[in-house]
């Protein structure tokens, strides 16, 4: 059976160098692409040139936060990539948000990278 992120493009979004270099990391282990973003407005032109299949995206970004990015992704033409929310905000407000935008997954910093990976999967393994 072959693996749900082969042939996959995955977009990591977030201005925290050294957390950037550990999904992005983990994720390439898994066979998928994966390209990075630093911030918002990166994360826009990025996924208008790349078409992700999933978006990890932080909430705060400079530039653009992650949730007026999730807004022009989904407002933008063709697939929608499924987007994996990633905050230091503790709190259900953020959640209860970022979910009424229309996220597909939602993870708390610091969260263990086999969690991450197990979302990312069962987001893939949908397409």
């Amino acid at each position: 059976m072959s693996s749900p992120f082969e042939g996959k493009t995955i977009l990591v979004v977030d201005d925290d160098q050294d957390i950037l270099t550990a999904i992005r990391t983990a994720l390439e282990d898994t066979g998928a692409t994966v390209c990075t973003a630093v911030d918002g407005d990166a994360a826009v032109a990025m996924a208008e040139t790349d078409a992700p299949d999933l978006v990890v995206l932080d909430a705060m970004l400079p530039k653009r936060s992650g949730f007026l990015v999730m807004d022009k992704l989904m407002r933008g033409e063709g697939r929608k990539p499924s987007v994996i929310m990633i905050t230091g905000n503790a709190g259900n407000r953020h959640k209860a948000w970022a979910e009424s935008r229309g996220v597909d997954g939602y993870l708390s910093k610091p969260f263990r990278m086999e969690r991450l990976i197990e979302s990312a999967e069962k987001l893939l393994s949908k397409d």
